[in-house]
């Protein structure tokens, strides 16, 4: 089979995972929750996943490996991606300019929900930060009083020591 015919069928699931680097199980997960949808199917039911796909695919691994969203965070995220990019395929297609002042103020309204939604985990992670940074303040703290205690065991046992 050529690289255009399997372009045209799709990827097999193991594939599509394989260059994710998730396992077929993860796809069929996101799947379950909705994240992801293969773009067709065989004749007898075996997924086929194209590019549009995959790049959702890889969209779903950056926001967890890269953002730190939770599954359901990144839910939230596909479906204000999808709902934008179904108002952008709107305004191309020319509507009048009341209806562009709607899907302005709607794109406006999601931006900012996912702006929120960024601020929200930035901070959660700007106060696990702080919590790590006072934690390796208090250690050089142990570190520096156990030096200390050290240091004064070995001058008394300086003292204790008889001289000829």
């Amino acid at each position: 089979m050529s690289v255009a015919e399997e372009g045209e069928r799709g990827l097999r699931i193991g594939e599509a995972a394989q260059l994710a680097g998730v396992s077929p199980r993860t796809l069929r997960y996101y799947q379950e929750l909705g994240l992801l949808q293969p773009s067709s199917r065989t004749p007898g039911g075996a997924r086929r996943y194209n590019k549009t796909d995959i790049e959702r695919l890889c969209r779903i691994r950056e926001l967890q490996e890269l953002v730190g969203f939770n599954l359901e965070e990144i839910a939230v995220v596909t479906q204000a991606e999808d709902r934008l990019a179904g108002l952008r395929a709107e305004w191309q297609a020319g509507q009048p300019v009341g209806r562009r002042e709607e899907i302005l103020d709607e794109a406006r309204d999601l931006n900012r929900r996912l702006q929120s939604q960024v601020r929200a985990k930035l901070e959660r992670l700007g106060t696990f930060l702080t919590d790590l940074e006072a934690r390796a303040a208090r250690y050089d703290e142990t570190e520096a009083e156990l030096k200390s205690e050290a240091a004064g065991a070995v001058h008394q046992v300086q003292q204790d020591v008889p001289t000829a």
